[in-house]
């Protein structure tokens, strides 16, 4: 029988599990595909964590809008998404995380990182935007908005691409399930 101090190392050895990025414009649909992919991983049975960019805003309302303060947002959520994905936890996070340099931050930060563009149009954004948020910065009232006073840099080599004009959310949960073989 071994002891407990050396059956622990063997737990910390198992695969870590991937980090599914989630990004795109504001009102692209990002959130609610990547609830959904949360919620079918969790009926498989698949230990997973749901980390959604305004739901953390919510619990750190100082967390502000400017370049610096947005890449250092991403950066702490990069590094937890990290460390639960070595833990065997896998990670769904949407997020703007509108600079291609912070996504890059985060990949190098995790074992297995799969970035998913959820590519939706500004218009169409603008056209679904229940809150207001499009108009208000339009105004001028939200300063350093994504696709209106602040760029949202493309990804360049996203593992997934999912156009949500062409794709109903049933069909994008269904492509990022299959992308591992119906279970990641």
């Amino acid at each position: 029988m071994t002891s407990p101090a050396r059956s622990a190392p063997a737990s910390r050895a198992k695969a870590a599990a991937p980090v599914l990025w989630f990004t795109g414009l504001s009102g692209s649909g990002k959130s609610t595909i990547a609830t959904r992919v949360h919620q079918a991983l969790e009926r498989q049975g698949v230990a997973v964590e749901y980390i959604d960019g305004d739901a953390l805003r919510e619990v750190f309302p100082n967390t502000g809008f400017t370049r610096t303060e947005r890449e250092e947002h991403l950066r702490r959520t990069g590094y937890m998404a990290s460390r639960l994905a070595e833990h065997g936890v896998t990670v769904v996070a949407s997020f703007v995380s509108p600079y291609r340099e912070s996504r890059d931050f985060i990949r190098k930060q995790c074992r297995e990182f799969v970035e998913i563009y959820v590519s939706t149009p500004l218009e169409e954004c603008e056209r679904r935007d229940v809150k207001g948020l499009y108009g208000r910065a339009r105004r001028g009232e939200i300063k350093n908005f994504t696709g209106i006073d602040d760029p949202y840099e493309t990804p360049e080599h996203p593992e997934l691409t999912l156009d949500t004009r062409a794709l109903s959310v049933d069909q994008c949960v269904a492509r990022v399930l299959a992308r591992h073989g119906g279970q990641l």
